[in-house]
């Protein structure tokens, strides 16, 4: 199974679609302007307009979305496009292509994070050999795992930000009745842990402390929060590391996740001001009887823009160091 070169690497979320061009398996990645998914009828359409940007015609692709992926298409969960891997390729006309569901991706990720592009939450500690989990809070939540077999790495996909999320503790209990639940029904974590997840929770605060609640997106939020640290908004950011740190907990202590859980995303790291990583460490740890496990456990959160992409390349410039069942998925 090979990718051959030039190769073009797509991450399409929900918001957003971020392109990078490779032009040989040792050559840097050059970056392509990102598209708003909302403002392109297709991938294809989406796709084109990069093509030209790049001014090279890509021979492979390798593509992540935010959705389940079966076997060559997926159904972002968040946008309107479906993806047909097959038809991509003959449109386009390219040699080869892979999809990959967008946290399966980032799982694969993990074994190329340079030093730089992350930073521990809490005293850092050194991981140990066993499974790693990534989470992600964007416009969705995200999350999948990565374990090594025989020297080569296997992602496990999943859709685990839809799991039940129950309130633990007389603050939450307070609050869980005004929380939105008109889209599935029920709180799952991505109804608080998400972009518009934000903006459900401080709803529903603002509900629970018997005020109005304000007519706010998540940016105004967010800005509101920094400019004034002991207001409404900035408590309700400081809930949501606290509630992040107790999902992450639960989704390590589900897989035993000794190797360590990593945390990406678009909105955490513009959170980081309402982040004490003390706290965040006792509600992560605090699954008793398993909390020395926990302890040991290292915690910590991606900087860098755009890793995904990275970890796509080094798929396409070493295939055979991942487990992929290529005969199902690869677009030829």
């Amino acid at each position: 199974m090979d990718f051959p070169f030039p190769v073009v690497l797509c991450d399409i979320g929900g918001t957003n679609a971020r392109f990078a061009l490779k032009m040989r398996p040792d050559s840097p990645l050059l970056p392509g302007l990102p598209r708003k998914t909302s403002s392109h009828a297709s991938f294809e359409a989406a796709l084109a307009t990069a093509f030209e940007g790049f001014g090279v015609r890509p021979r492979s692709l390798i593509a992540c979305a935010a959705g389940p992926v079966s076997g060559r298409s997926v159904k972002l969960t968040n946008a309107a496009w479906s993806i047909d891997g097959a038809e991509v390729a003959a449109e386009l006309k390219l040699d080869q292509g892979l999809l990959l569901n967008d946290f399966e991706a980032q799982a694969l990720t993990l074994p190329v994070l340079e030093p730089g592009w992350t930073t521990p939450i809490g005293s850092p500690l050194e991981p140990q050999r066993g499974v790693k989990l990534v989470i992600g809070v964007g416009t969705g939540l995200g999350a999948a795992a990565l374990v090594e077999v025989e020297g080569r790495h296997l992602a496990l996909a999943s859709e685990a930000g839809h799991v039940d999320f129950a309130p633990v503790g007389s603050v939450e209990a307070a609050i869980w009745p005004h929380i939105d639940i008109s889209a599935h029904g029920r709180v799952s974590a991505e109804t608080i842990l998400s972009g518009q997840g934000l903006v459900r929770l401080h709803q529903a605060c603002c509900a629970a402390a018997g005020a109005a609640p304000p007519a706010l997106d998540e940016v105004a939020l967010v800005e509101q929060g920094l400019a004034r640290l002991d207001g409404p908004e900035a408590r309700t950011l400081r809930l949501i590391w606290m509630l992040a740190a107790r999902y992450a907990g639960d989704f390590a202590l589900n897989l035993l996740a000794t190797g360590g859980v990593t945390f990406s995303g678009g909105i955490l790291p513009r959170l980081t001001a309402f982040l004490d990583p003390a706290t965040f460490r006792a509600r992560f740890e605090d699954k008793a009887p398993f909390g020395e496990m926990m302890r040991r456990i290292p915690t910590r959160l991606i900087i860098a823009n755009d890793v995904v992409l990275s970890g796509m390349a080094a798929i396409a410039a070493r295939p055979r160091n991942y487990i992929i069942d290529y005969d199902l998925r690869a677009w030829r």
